[in-house]
Parts: C-alpha cells; sequence; structure tokens
C-alpha cells in the first residue's frame, strides 16, 4: 500500500504519492501538481568513492518531451542530452540541497527528477524542487532537510506565487527561493529592473510559503521517513591537525595565505604542503587525507583572520572594491567589443548582430518560448587560472554563468521593432580570481552599446561574500570576494541591476540559510558598488550606446506591408524574393504580420531591395513615375519589369513623341527607361508611357 499526502499551494493541489513507484531507490516521490507530474528519487551508493576530497552529488532534471505531447525533432526521435533549460534547473535544485548534506559524506549520491506531464499552471522546476527535498528526507541517505522552495512573479506591481507560464511570460519578476526551517538557502531571480525594496519583500514572501510546505514535509517524514544509515566519515583526524600546526604554525599559514597576488599564494601553499609531504613520509594514512588538511587549515586561517580582524588576503578594506579597467574597441572588424577588468578577474566581450531568422530555436518543454533573440555564451579556457587542460566544450558551470549574464541583460534590451536584430555576446575569461559571471555583465553590457544597440541602460554586475561566527548575529559581509575568500567563504551572492534596480539575483551558500539582516546588508552593499562601477567606470568607458551599428555590422531596414500581398513578394516557389536577393545580395525575412526586415552591408543596395518590395506591393497610380528594364519587345510595344515579378507594358505609340515604325528602333533588351503610370485601358489593364514623362 502507497500513501498519499495533500496540500493546498497558491490555490492548487499538490500531492505526493510514497511507495506507490520506484521502490528500489532509497527515497522516491511521485509528484502532482494540477496536471504536472514529476517522479523524483533520491539514490545513493553503498560505499564512499575512494580518493576524492568533495561529495559526489548528481543532480538530473529530465525533460521527457511526451510530457507535453511532441515527439522530438531530429532523425532518432528521441531525447539527446540534456537542453540548457533542464541543465540550469539541475543547478537551481542542486544549489540548496548540497549545503544540507554532511561535509564529510563521499558516497555518491544522486536525485533525478522525470517530468513526465506539464500542466502550463503548474511549473515543474518547483514540483521537481520539491520533490527531490521530499525523496531525500524519506530517504535513508543523511540530509539535514527538508527545505522547500517557492517561485514568486510580479505582475502591475502584485506578487504572484508561483506564477502559471501565462503570467510569466508578463511578469516583471520571476524570483525562486529556497528556504529551511528558519533561513533562505537560495536565490535566483530574473527581474525588470526591481527596486531593492520590492526584492526584498518578493524574497521573504517566498520565505514565509516555504514554511508551510516544510510543515508538509515534516509530516510526511514523520509518517513515512526511514532511519538515516551510518557511514565512513572522511573528515581530517584532529591529530593531523595538530601534528601540521606543529611543523606550519598559524603566523606562518597566516603570511603564506594573505597577499594579493594569486600565483604568489599558490606557490607558498605548494611549499608548504611539500614540507608536509616530507614530514609525514611514513604515514600512508595522513598522506592520503594532507591535502584536503591543508585546505582545511588555510580555511581557517583566513575565516578568522577575516571575522575577528577584520583583515582580508589582499589587504583591502571590507567594503573595497579591487582596481577596476574598462575599455571598448579593442577587437578589429567585429560589431562590438568590451574588456572589463576586476583585480586578477578579466573578461573579453564581443557582440555579434544578425537578422532576427538567426535567433536560436528551442526545443523544449516550455511552449510560450520557442525561440530568443538574445543570446550570450561564456567560455572559461583552463589558461584563465595558470591550469592545462582539453577543451571539452562549456560543462553545467559555464552554460550557467552565460545564463546568469543573458539574464541580467535581457531587461534593457530595446524590442524587435526598435532594434530588429539577433543579438549574441560571448565573454571570454582571460583571467580569473573571482566572480567572472558579474565581469562578464559588465563586459557584455559595453559591448552591447560599443555595437550600437540602443539598450535602455548600462547594467553592472558585483558579488559579496560572507564569514560566519558561532552565531546569527556573528558574521561579516565582504564587498567583491576574489577566490580564496569565495572557496573559504560562506556564500556567494551575486546582484546585477542598473541605477533603477535589479535585474538579476544568484546566490549561492555552503551554510544552512541566512538570516535577513545578512540578506538586506547584502543586497544593500552590491547597489552601492554597482553604482559605484557605473558611473565610475563603464561610464568613463563608454557613457551610452552608440547612434549606428559599426562598419562590419549588418544593417537591417525594416517595412510593414499588406500581409495579403506577402505572396506577392515571395512569388511561386520563392522566384520572386529570390531574383530581388540575386540583384541586390541582401538577406529578406518577412513575418506573417508583413514585418519584412532587410539586411546588407551595403545600404544602397539595402533601399534598393526595398524599392522593388514596395513596387511589388503597392498597385499602381495613374501619374505615377517609375524606372523599368525592357525585358521583351514585341510589334505592339515593349514589356518593363519595375522589380521582380512586377511587368507593365508600354504601346508602340507611347514611346516616342515622333512616330516610329519598329520598337527596335529605340528599344533594347536590357535598356533602363523612365515611365509614367497613364492608368487603365479599356480592357482594365494599366497603361505605361514613355513619351509623356515630364522633364524636371
Amino acid at each position: 500500500m502507497y500513501k498519499t499526502f495533500t496540500m493546498e499551494l497558491a490555490g492548487r493541489t499538490l500531492s505526493v504519492d510514497i511507495g506507490r513507484v520506484a521502490k528500489q531507490a532509497n527515497g522516491a516521490a511521485f509528484m502532482h501538481y494540477g496536471d504536472t507530474t514529476v517522479l523524483s528519487t533520491a539514490t545513493a551508493s553503498d560505499k564512499p568513492r575512494e580518493g576524492i576530497d568533495f561529495f559526489p552529488l548528481s543532480v538530473e532534471y529530465e525533460e521527457k518531451m511526451y510530457a507535453v505531447g511532441k515527439i522530438p525533432g531530429g532523425f532518432n526521435k528521441r531525447e539527446g542530452k540534456a537542453s540548457e533549460h533542464a541543465i540550469l534547473t539541475s543547478r537551481v535544485i542542486d544549489r540548496p540541497m548540497r549545503p544540507l548534506f554532511p561535509k564529510d559524506y563521499r558516497n555518491d549520491v544522486t536525485l533525478n527528477n522525470l517530468v513526465m506531464s506539464v500542466d502550463p499552471e503548474c511549473n515543474p522546476e518547483v514540483v521537481a524542487m520539491l520533490g527531490s527535498s521530499i525523496a531525500t528526507c524519506i530517504s535513508d541517505i543523511p540530509f539535514d532537510g527538508p527545505c522547500a522552495a517557492t517561485q514568486i512573479g510580479m505582475i502591475d506591481g502584485e506578487l504572484i506565487v508561483n506564477p502559471s507560464l501565462p503570467q510569466k511570460e508578463v511578469s516583471d519578476l520571476q524570483l525562486t527561493v529556497a528556504s529551511t526551517r528558519e533561513k533562505v538557502i537560495m536565490i535566483e531571480a530574473g527581474a525588470k529592473e526591481v527596486p531593492e525594496e520590492k526584492m526584498l519583500e518578493a524574497i521573504f514572501k517566498a520565505h514565509e510559503i516555504n514554511q508551510e510546505i516544510i510543515a508538509f514535509i515534516d509530516k510526511i517524514v514523520a509518517e513515512c521517513g526511514k532511519a538515516k544509515h551510518s557511514y565512513e566519515s572522511c573528515a581530517v583526524p584532529e591529530e593531523l591537525f595538530a601534528a601540521i600546526k606543529e611543523i606550519v604554525t598559524p603566523e606562518e599559514m597566516e603570511v603564506a595565505v594573505f597577499t594579493d597576488d594569486k600565483q604568489t599564494r599558490e606557490e607558498n601553499i605548494r611549499q608548504i604542503t611539500e614540507k608536509l609531504e616530507e614530514a609525514f613520509a611514513d604515514n600512508e594514512e595522513w598522506l592520503a587525507v594532507l591535502g584536503e588538511a591543508v585546505y582545511q587549515y588555510q580555511k581557517k586561517t583566513v575565516r578568522k583572520m577575516i571575522l575577528k580582524d577584520h583583515k582580508r588576503p589582499d589587504g583591502r578594506a571590507i567594503t573595497e572594491i579591487r582596481p577596476l579597467a574598462a575599455e571598448v574597441d579593442l577587437i578589429p572588424r567585429v560589431h562590438g567589443s568590451a574588456m572589463f577588468t576586476r583585480g586578477q578577474t578579466q573578461i573579453c566581450n564581443v557582440c555579434t548582430l544578425a537578422p532576427l531568422s538567426e535567433a536560436q530555436r528551442l526545443d523544449g518543454l516550455d511552449e510560450t518560448e520557442v525561440s530568443k533573440r538574445y543570446m550570450h555564451h561564456y567560455n572559461f579556457p583552463s589558461y584563465s587560472v595558470g591550469e592545462t587542460k582539453p577543451s571539452r566544450g562549456p560543462g553545467r558551470r559555464e552554460i550557467g554563468h552565460g545564463a546568469l549574464a543573458e539574464r541580467a541583460l535581457v531587461p534593457v534590451l530595446p524590442s524587435e521593432e526598435e532594434f530588429p536584430y539577433a543579438i549574441r555576446t560571448v565573454s571570454e575569461t582571460f583571467e580569473s580570481n573571482g566572480s567572472t559571471s558579474q565581469a562578464s555583465i559588465c563586459a557584455s553590457s559595453m559591448s552591447l552599446m560599443a555595437a550600437g544597440v540602443p539598450i535602455k541602460s548600462a547594467v553592472a554586475g558585483i558579488s559579496c561574500g560572507l564569514v560566519t561566527g558561532e552565531t546569527d548575529d556573528d558574521y561579516l559581509v565582504l564587498t567583491d570576494i576574489q577566490g580564496l575568500e569565495d572557496f573559504f567563504g560562506d556564500m556567494d551572492f551575486k546582484v546585477a541591476g542598473t541605477h533603477e534596480g535589479i535585474t538579476a539575483i544568484q546566490m549561492d551558500i555552503k551554510i544552512h540559510g541566512l538570516t535577513r539582516p545578512i540578506i538586506e546588508e547584502a543586497i544593500a552593499r552590491t547597489r552601492e558598488a554597482r553604482i559605484y562601477i557605473l558611473d565610475e567606470v563603464m561610464a568613463k568607458a563608454i557613457a551610452e550606446p552608440r547612434k549606428e551599428v559599426g562598419p562590419y555590422a549588418p544593417k537591417i531596414v525594416q517595412i510593414k506591408i499588406d500581409p495579403d500581398k506577402i505572396g506577392d513578394v515571395v512569388g511561386q516557389k520563392g522566384k520572386t524574393i529570390n531574383a530581388i536577393i540575386d540583384q541586390t545580395g541582401v538577406k529578406i525575412d518577412i513575418t506573417d504580420d508583413g514585418a519584412v526586415s532587410v539586411c546588407g552591408t551595403d545600404m544602397e543596395m539595402i533601399q534598393k531591395a526595398i524599392d522593388m518590395i514596395k513596387i511589388i506591393v503597392t498597385d499602381f497610380e495613374e501619374g505615377q513615375i517609375l524606372t523599368g528594364k525592357v525585358v521583351s519587345i514585341k510589334e505592339f510595344g515593349a514589356f518593363l519589369e519595375f522589380a521582380p515579378g512586377k511587368e507593365g507594358m508600354v504601346h508602340i505609340s507611347k514611346i516616342a513623341k515622333e512616330r516610329i515604325r519598329h520598337v527596335e528602333d529605340v528599344l533594347t533588351l536590357g535598356d533602363r527607361v523612365k515611365v509614367v503610370c497613364l492608368g487603365k485601358d479599356k480592357m482594365g489593364r494599366f497603361s505605361f508611357s514613355i513619351k509623356d514623362v515630364k522633364e524636371n
């Protein structure tokens, strides 16, 4: 027998079946929210994985096209690798769950979420997040849960809990908040310049809803939860720490790690590690965990100095940003380029413009979004951190960072009507020592302006860190964390936005949640730093978007035509439109509503193509002056082509002022001549004249 638990959540029924399916998993929750159905499972290996110093957690979010009544595209007609949306959802599930597992746990754990049905009113991402939490909580896997997640939207200033897909389309905010019993453990947001005060209100509205969900999960665990299994701890022995401190004193470790140069610090630690390896050469057990022990020693040293002495590794003040630099146009011939440097973090961004037909097509479960015209891609090569390894393409981290920067910039992009281009920006990480994603946002913003994209305002991003003590009120928020402070600290709180408000948030933490005062301080601190970067650094490199696109960028002119005339422009089997393209070298895109975009690098040819299209879609009027090409000569007159597929005839009597016996006496095939429309003849056909054209 299985048990079903239900609760009302945002006006819809959430039900969970326990013991109905997937009984061999350590924990399984068959989730139903409206008609959205997700199977969430949690499984763990019996023994720890040998030779690793991290917790091997894998989170999967599987999108099945049958969930929305589709057959996958492509040749083999089955789902392939995870979509970017699925990868991003997996990351959102991972971030609040990972800190709640024991730090010394080394057993492989997989959280799998199979999306089997999608109701547009009920987002499967939220269902998967809750399912992962429930499946893990009821399993025998050690886990300090539960945690819960809620999404918040905002329409006309009103906050909406778990908005439907149609509501998301018009929402000014897309916020996901995960919470434990008392604290916020994860924040992910995209927003249309939402003020800080409104963002805080939305965050803690979600936190309140999460407490109701946690009470619901507690009820499920009380009735169906398994006892947690014991595991082999991989913690570093205390006696090893004691032995290390006899060889390397805390003062020596402090000198080693407190420098503003990453390479110097790494060399200092390498020498310390070699010294310890020699000292413990006869103790294989200690050598096996020595790397982790040195890491923990560094961590304790850095955290103590920051929290107790307010001393940062590079000597900066708590609110001080590293040295900043910005420039544009460093890459020739591209459509736009910019470089942003913050300390030892450096991003070069390149912008490329193309016709709207180059927009990315999406094949996923979200039927409201089938394409996107703005794409941001982020690359993180090994040389940026002084390492060597082969490039295997973007991983989950690169995809996540690219999506964060994309989300931050979408709210300031011009509409398709204002700027009918597909836009791609690529952030190349030249050097990395903390918060490359936020440097990417700054570089992308400047690159767009340098390319002539009329963005509404510049966007900057900055990250805050955190070091906590033994109590909730014993903490220190750090502005602009570098890599060491990220590794050894408790939080990476990234906020991007304009002068007006926030456009994106991503919060990662390693502890069991943040209190409201910490979140308020982090948001206030990031605003202060963001405004400084916008005004004192980025604006001095480029203050506003350029008035037009660069010489190497395609020029696009858009006109509207009667949708009923689209067939005339396209012609039979595309003959007419292809003739225009062949004659002018442009690219032409036509939408169903009659929007025609003509793209090319030569404005003269673009205008020529537009003139042809206008002639094709405009009925001839008496007195209209046109230029045509002689394409056929008959005894009774000549046929002229004014545009591909648009022809007219000049009677022999209307060719010259004097009488002529043969058309060939005046006209030759290929001649271009001006004519005037005389209106319709007795047969209802338009008549043209060369001799009646009035000279200016």
